[in-house]
């Protein structure tokens, strides 16, 4: 589906814009000034729990729909919140949904997969596989739906392509609106498409990633994606990235991430998930220490959702059990 000037039009699957939103209680807890640090709240994206990938969603299945797709194939982790955002697409648009998910049946039935089923998504479960071998039964599957009649829709991992990348463009341009005077935006980096739509619109040097495991190469993965939207060269080494949240890997907690997730949760109400948006505060805390930002300049965290892969994540979920404050009969006696 294109417009008249040849730009692939896209679906409305959002509410837009979504809030800019000061944060001065993390930023002075951080050592920076009160109007300093600033959350972009795309997690208050209103579909299916809200986040990052309902902004590539939109032009990806614009174009599913322009094709005459009538289901929806893409891939991830048991716990992936591009699936459980792609079922629920799927829900709004009346298509079809299948997931290929990495694993096997048994994986905790709480959190992002509770969603899936809810929407009414189908699962097919990939075995021990990479990133190739996920790819590759999604194209079986997908080959399996055409003999049966249907118009499948291959969705990428974690909806990263040039054409979902468009979507953080969009929220580049959102955010020059909401503040022209920005300096810097941490963002997670899973599949590399919502940096990469950034940098087409802010400059590289403007948007700090913070790498979460979930490809071998982000720096890699992030530039072509980015030059494949601008048409110009983005090297890797342009990039700024942080490698040093992902701990012993993709799905593992580490004590920086749950120290920051719980910063942010008890200075401004703020709820972050293990695996990307709390790797991604607990860089922008590390960049704090380390100079990579520093008071008196303009820093947005930009929220990606994944409140429903906490409730995923039992090692996260033992630990902040673990943090309730528990008070003997009546409670604290009244001052």
């Amino acid at each position: 589906m294109t417009s008249d000037s040849g730009i692939p039009r896209r679906v409305t699957l959002g509410t837009w814009p979504t809030p800019l939103e000061p944060a001065p209680r993390l930023a002075r807890a951080l050592g920076l000034g009160a109007d300093d640090l600033w959350v972009k709240r795309d997690d208050l994206i209103g579909l299916g729990g809200g986040g990052n990938k309902v902004r590539k969603l939109e032009w990806i299945c614009g174009a599913a729909l322009a094709d005459g797709a009538t289901v929806l194939v893409s891939t991830g982790a048991p716990q992936s919140n591009h699936a459980r955002l792609t079922a629920a697409a799927g829900a709004r648009l009346g298509l079809d949904v299948v997931l290929v998910l990495a694993g096997a049946p048994g994986a905790s039935a709480s959190g992002n997969l509770a969603l899936d089923g809810l929407f009414g998504a189908t699962v097919v479960w990939a075995g021990d596989v990479d990133g190739k071998g996920l790819a590759a039964t999604a194209e079986r599957v997908a080959e399996r739906l055409r003999r049966d009649g249907s118009i499948p829709a291959l969705i990428p991992f974690g909806g990263s392509s040039v054409l979902g990348a468009r979507g953080y463009a969009e929220c580049g341009r959102e955010l020059l609106a909401q503040d022209p005077g920005l300096e810097t935006v941490v963002v997670a980096v899973g599949s590399g498409g919502t940096m990469a739509g950034l940098i087409d619109v802010l400059g590289s040097a403007r948007v700090l990633g913070v790498h979460c495991g979930a490809v071998a190469d982000p720096a890699l993965t992030v530039s072509e994606l980015a030059s494949g939207l601008s048409g110009a060269d983005c090297a890797p080494q342009a990039l700024r990235l942080r490698f040093d949240q992902v701990g012993a890997g993709y799905g593992a907690l580490t004590e920086p991430v749950m120290a920051a997730m719980t910063l942010a949760a008890r200075t401004e109400g703020l709820i972050l998930d293990p695996v990307y948006t709390g790797r991604a505060m607990a860089g922008l805390v590390s960049a704090v220490a380390d100079g990579g930002i520093v008071a008196g300049r303009r820093t947005v965290f930009l929220h990606t959702g994944g409140l429903p892969g906490l409730f995923g994540h039992p090692a996260a979920l033992t630990y902040a059990e673990a943090e309730l404050s528990v008070a003997d009969g009546e409670g604290p006696a009244a001052s």
